[in-house]
């Protein structure tokens, strides 16, 4: 018995009860046929004719005092109305609302985690102050604009507000007592597209983000003797750092080896930073998803760069900050440096899309563009997997506008797969191997519960807990790299690279890709998709038989697996074949595969490598 709710949902988006087109054809909800209908988008896979999205421009100013957890913000929002509609109650995200006690959470939440939340002390529109409920307790709200905003036109919002660091930190809060992370810190527009409309959706501390591509100049004012490290480029860092310190500043941004910038020595000595009272770091990024920024008056600061575009030579920075004690950060230049290099020149083979990329030490494990706040470990191999983990979704989703609170496995997928396959230069390939089945195969492999089995393809707002996890991370992974097996390297880069040349700094949905990759392939793969994608399934595959050359394979879990097929011939002689997933195009059930040769089989193997196997006990077979 599926467990109830699961049943309707299955049958939903596997496609049963709806219209007929072809067996093979993608299952389309209704919000995303609109969008085709309205030539937002294209059956090739490229945006449409009419394709438009919403940008802001944000003009930010925080007020920050360590050990003081208040901080106070200003902005200027400058909203532009790029769609065809007339916009008239925009929707407003407080994420850092999830730290009142009262809001729904996935995520268990200690006294430490909890806040008064974000307190919005004036809001207006265009000049007109609009009300605002003191105690507004949800990390959304709509709210109405004095007077509408006509399509092609801006409106100009004035936000002053202030919060509480959380003292338990996360993805943001407090590191320590005078180191803060600070993310998600400003009240931002929602995203308004050509399929959803508002982007309504509640933080719930278990899914992620959808932001718009927008222009940003924040300046943090930071107490002397506080380095703050940011998306965007820092203006006038000789007028913020003392001369010797600017001059090492300047020197790392061309230096290929680590320089360190600040010792903890030289932190604790207050010589780093200008000696005014307050100093004022600004930084600024253009057509960028999000801004996050760290700061602390006694972390090191090392830096280094690298060539991320060989035609051009064009560098970026590689910045660490972190405590003097965690040991596995004084390699973190190093390990940062060489995943830029490394996802620059293979996978997904695209040059650093960013001018710097900056590690700070924290407790998240989170990416935001151009920052990552990362954990420290004993094992100094965990740190650099995770490292090029958060440093991957530079690509997606931020690169690309993915919609991760409904399609997370669109950036998390990837990056999953990016991690396996950086690995392999960095770790090797047993180690890597390990490594990804332990954290990312094994859940969905060994827990054979019905929520394990819910299609990839099922929108993440509808899924929490293990069900999510699953479908955004190692799942989608797997398809991933099962579709790299089977379309070879060349064709299924030129596919992906298609893909990201047409959506890079859009908003991509799950069909996009999947049509991209049909056109470019130039033939469809709806038959992959289905499967890997949009049936519920999991990864069981055995041996039914042989007869004399011919091996005969079922498929019980139903996902589309590439595996080794070892046959052992009567006179001793072995062969090994690879079969990619295009066994299962015709019959997704049942696959034959013929061995070549007129010899006897003795016996059969299968190997299903990372791929792993629900039911492994029938991948062996012996001729009576």
């Amino acid at each position: 018995m599926l467990k109830k709710g699961i049943l309707p949902l299955l049958v939903l988006l596997t496609g049963v009860g709806l219209e007929k087109t072809t067996a093979q054809s993608l299952y389309m909800p209704a919000d995303i046929r609109k969008a085709y209908a309205n030539k937002t988008r294209s059956m090739d896979g490229r945006p449409g004719p009419k394709y438009w999205q919403n940008k802001g421009r944000y003009n930010i100013q925080l007020q920050v005092n360590p050990p003081e957890r208040n901080v106070k913000g200003s902005e200027e929002i400058v909203y532009i109305n790029n769609s065809p509609d007339t916009l008239r109650s925009p929707e407003l995200k407080l994420f850092l609302n999830i730290h009142l006690p009262v809001v729904p959470r996935e995520l268990d939440a200690s006294k430490d985690y909890l806040t008064s939340g974000v307190h919005i002390e004036s809001i207006k529109a265009n000049g007109v102050a609009i009300d605002w409920p003191a105690d507004y307790q949800s990390t959304s709200m709509g709210f109405r604009l004095p007077k509408a905003l006509p399509p092609g036109d801006s409106v100009l919002l004035n936000v002053q507000w202030n919060f509480d660091l959380s003292l338990q930190s996360g993805r943001e809060g407090m590191i320590d007592s005078t180191s803060f992370f600070l993310a998600y810190f400003y009240p931002r527009l929602a995203v308004f597209d050509d399929y959803n409309g508002w982007d309504k959706s509640d933080f719930t501390d278990g899914h992620e983000f959808y932001n718009d591509f927008n222009d940003y100049t924040v300046t943090v004012q930071a107490p002397k003797n506080y380095v703050v490290w940011g998306t965007g480029t820092l203006h006038q860092p000789e007028k913020l750092l003392q001369p010797e310190f600017a001059a090492r500043y300047a020197k790392s941004l061309k230096a290929d080896g680590k320089i360190r910038i600040a010792s903890r020595e030289e932190m604790a000595a207050g010589k780093v930073t200008a000696q005014a009272e307050f100093n004022s770091w600004t930084f600024t990024s253009t057509n960028i998803p999000d801004v996050a920024f760290g700061l602390s008056d006694h972390y090191v600061w090392d830096a280094a760069s690298v060539v991320v575009d060989e035609k051009t030579g064009r560098r970026a920075s590689v910045q660490a900050a972190f405590n003097d004690t965690a040991a596995d950060y004084h390699h973190m230049v190093g390990f940062a440096g060489d995943a830029l290099k490394w996802f620059s020149r293979n996978w997904p083979g695209i040059p650093y899309p960013y001018e710097k990329m900056t590690v700070y030490q924290g407790y998240a494990g989170m990416e935001y563009p151009m920052m990552a706040n990362d954990e420290s470990y004993e094992d100094s191999s965990f740190s650099r997997l995770v490292a090029n983990h958060e440093i991957a979704h530079t690509y997606m989703p931020f690169y690309m506008g993915i919609n991760e609170t409904r399609y997370g496995f669109m950036d998390e997928g990837w990056a999953t797969a990016l991690e396996l396959l950086i690995g392999y230069q960095y770790l090797g390939k047993q180690q890597a191997e390990e490594l990804f089945k332990m954290f990312r195969v094994n859940n969905w492999t060994k827990d054979r519960s019905s929520d394990m089995d819910i299609p990839i393809i099922t929108p993440g707002t509808s899924l929490t807990g293990k069900a999510l996890s699953a479908n955004q991370y190692g799942k989608a992974a797997l398809g991933y790299l099962a579709l790299k097996d089977l379309l070879g390297d060349a064709t299924f880069k030129k596919c992906l690279h298609a893909y990201m040349d047409r959506w890079h700094g859009k908003h991509p949905t799950p069909w996009d890709f999947f049509y991209t990759f049909n056109d470019v392939n130039g033939k469809s793969l709806d038959w992959f998709w289905n499967n890997w994608f949009f049936a519920p399934g999991y990864m069981d595959i055995g041996i039914e038989g042989v007869n004399k050359s011919v091996v005969s394979v079922r498929n019980t879990g139903g996902k589309p697996i590439p595996f080794d097929l070892e046959v052992i011939f009567a006179d001793g002689s072995k062969t090994v074949q690879h079969c990619t997933s295009q066994v299962w195009e015709k019959n997704p059930a049942k696959a034959t595969v013929t061995i070549s040769g007129s010899k006897a089989i003795k016996s059969a193997v299968i190997n299903t490598g990372y791929f792993l196997d629900a039911e492994p006990a029938d991948n062996s077979y012996t001729t009576r």
